[in-house]
């Protein structure tokens, strides 16, 4: 890895070293300097942001677009169509001020609360599941389908419907490179799926959060056929509904499943926290902080040339915030190596910053104690069924989460 790049020579990133040792790269990479100009692993070139403190500024300065039209090179993301596209992580405000504001009270602290007893309850029917068998796949059998059961009861997504989602999720996070077209068909099928489910919903309306969205997408015009006020266009609430569902799922099931690998790796605080489950919440955040799913933030484009940790990145580049690299930067977290559930780990960046923090973080944090919580109290002779070495991690740099997680008690 080259120590000096400059804007005319993109230090090349080993996607090898970068998926299988991230950690390792950031730091040398946070040593080298604070902005790197790199060609990603995804072979797109972009300004790659590594401590902490230009991380958080970064996150919170609105010259830095999430809308990719302010790109100048073409940048596409997952190539969604437009009724998949028009979400919150595409959007800047006035726009994104507008759409998160009819979705937020479905997220607030004290809605979430309420939802922790049927979150438990799900949590203990997924072991009662596995229960007698002394082992099972955590991820498959426990962390991912947990926050799908959670979301999908949330928006209203019938219970035959479910099985698919995962499926669609894994080709977008971690593509299979020997079906080229996995992805496009991916990306159809949850586009048909969330029409169809739309349309359902406006037929036949329940007690969830998208027959709410929906009645408020379809309230009267003001004749003009103009989206008005706090209306949703047609696009805005089918890309709302794939947001929630997408993002609900693939962030929680990494937190949880990192979470439950990290108490594993560390014996001494696994009994602790069995010994006192009420640290479990400020262990949340210590395990976000430590190793937490997403890896980067989502990619912004400056709408003008903007100095970050003393390079000027010109209007229209590509710019990654490393979350991972910032929130394993000494300089904020002492000994960021080490997991300490009791250190002071406020203004971890795991989930974001600024008006783009993630919108479920709420829900996020109550899923992770819930599920870990229920997990360590059922299973106290829980242990890895495999070799430490034997676990694989997925080959993306959008998320940071295990393939599959092998337990025995």
């Amino acid at each position: 890895m080259q120590k000096t790049p400059t804007p005319d020579r993109p230090e090349p990133l080993d996607p090898a070293q970068l998926l299988d040792d991230p950690y390792a790269a950031y730091e040398e990479l946070r040593e080298a300097g604070p902005v790197h100009r790199i060609t990603g692993p995804d072979g797109q070139p972009a300004w790659l942001v590594t401590r902490y403190a230009d991380v958080r500024a970064a996150l919170a300065d609105p010259r830095l677009s999430l809308d990719k039209r302010n790109g100048a090179a073409g940048y596409r993301g997952f190539s969604l169509p437009p009724a998949l596209d028009a979400n919150l992580l595409n959007m800047d405000p006035p726009d994104h001020t507008r759409i998160r504001r009819l979705v937020v009270k479905a997220f607030t602290p004290g809605r979430v609360e309420k939802l922790r007893a049927p979150v438990a309850k799900v949590a203990h029917d997924l072991l009662d599941a596995v229960a007698d068998r002394g082992s099972a796949d955590l991820i498959a059998d426990y962390a991912g389908p947990l926050p799908i059961i959670v979301i999908c009861d949330l928006l209203g997504v019938p219970e035959g419907d479910r099985r698919d989602f995962r499926a669609w999720t894994d080709q977008l996070i971690t593509p299979d490179p020997n079906r080229p077209g996995a992805m496009k068909e991916a990306i159809g099928a949850m586009l048909a799926f969330f029409t169809g489910l739309i349309a359902t919903k406006r037929a036949e309306p329940g007690d969830d959060l998208l027959s709410d969205l929906i009645a408020v997408r379809d309230e009267p015009d003001d004749g003009t056929g103009a989206v008005a006020g706090d209306r949703l266009s047609e696009d805005e609430l089918t890309s709302l509904a794939f947001l929630i569902l997408f993002a609900g799922y693939e962030n929680t099931v990494h937190l949880i499943g990192n979470a439950v690998l990290a108490l594993l790796d560390h014996p001494d605080v696994l009994a602790g926290l069995r010994a006192e489950p009420a640290g479990l919440p400020a262990a949340v955040e210590e395990f976000a902080r430590y190793d937490g799913p997403a890896p980067l933030a989502i990619r912004r484009f400056p709408v003008a040339d903007v100095e970050i940790g003393g390079v000027t990145v010109p209007a229209g580049e590509s710019v990654l915030l490393s979350l991972a690299s910032a929130n394993r930067d000494p300089e904020r977290f002492p000994e960021p190596a080490k997991l300490d559930p009791h250190r002071d780990v406020f203004g971890h960046l795991a989930l974001g910053h600024g008006i783009h923090y993630c919108l479920g973080a709420p829900l996020a944090r109550m899923e992770a104690q819930t599920a870990l919580g229920a997990l360590i109290q059922r299973f106290p002779g829980l242990r890895l069924a495999v070799p430490r070495t034997e676990l694989r991690w997925r080959r993306s740099i959008r998320a940071r989460g295990l393939m599959s997680l092998p337990v025995a008690w």
